[in-house]
């Protein structure tokens, strides 16, 4: 896919492989819109790529909020055009320190699955359909291996994440032959906020950096991701360096 004045779309954009995805993007030619929660934090997270001239904007939405998606995605077309790729990286922990299951509150759950799960479906189910009307389109799903593998107190991250998975896969199923593509993408244990959250003693120095992985993945979206089966799951650490 030639990225030179694409659209994307970026949820979960003011730090961590959200921003660095925003920013790889938009040096790569793409017209961009980052989403996050908080206005302050997401206009600084654009204010340097602005500064580089680059084509980035700034919107604070909750994707866990049903009432937030249909002006996000009006504010978003209005400032870049209609979506051509649209990147499913908001994510929620829930309560940390990471509690066991037993111990989970049903409304933290609800809440995980709220960010993590049925807001990437409603967030979809606004764009997929001009997507397929123009008969192009990527959706990226950021995924984890807390998916596959079951880890003690990831319960409510990790169901999620399964869960936004084969919401890719029935994606792709149900719109196969319109043009429209669904990729789930493990980033791998990256220095980030979150995972400083989740796991607070570990070694940050062994973990990926996000400004690599997100170079990984706009290459793959550049070079191959059209050629890729619609609903592949990829794990970024064994894509191609830039």
């Amino acid at each position: 896919m030639k990225l030179v004045g694409r659209a994307v779309l970026i949820t979960g954009a003011s730090r961590g492989l959200g921003q660095a995805l925003m920013a790889t993007f938009a040096r790569r030619g793409a017209r961009v819109v980052g989403v996050a929660r908080h206005a302050g934090e997401m206009e600084a997270a654009v204010a340097p790529l602005r500064a580089e001239g680059l084509d980035v904007h700034a919107l604070a939405y909750d994707v866990g909020d049903k009432e937030s998606i249909y002006p996000l995605v009006g504010a978003a077309t209005a400032l870049v055009g209609p979506v051509d790729v649209l990147v499913h990286n908001a994510s929620t922990l829930g309560p940390t320190p990471l509690p066991l299951l037993l111990d989970t509150a049903c409304e933290d759950l609800q809440r995980v699955l709220e960010v993590n799960v049925v807001g990437p479906f409603r967030l979809t189910k606004a764009v997929a359909g001009s997507m397929a009307v123009r008969g192009h389109g990527l959706v990226l799903n950021i995924t984890s291996d807390a998916a596959v593998s079951a880890y003690p107190r990831w319960g409510a991250y990790g169901v999620s994440k399964a869960a936004l998975e084969h919401l890719g896969r029935v994606w792709a199923a149900e719109l196969e032959g319109t043009g429209v593509g669904f990729l789930n993408i493990d980033p791998g244990d990256m220095d980030t906020k979150m995972y400083r959250d989740a796991l607070p003693e570990a070694d940050y120095s062994k973990l990926g950096r996000p400004e690599a992985v997100a170079a990984r993945i706009v290459t793959l979206v550049e070079r191959s991701a059209e050629s890729l089966p619609s609903g592949t799951r990829l794990e970024a650490t064994k894509l191609e360096a830039a």
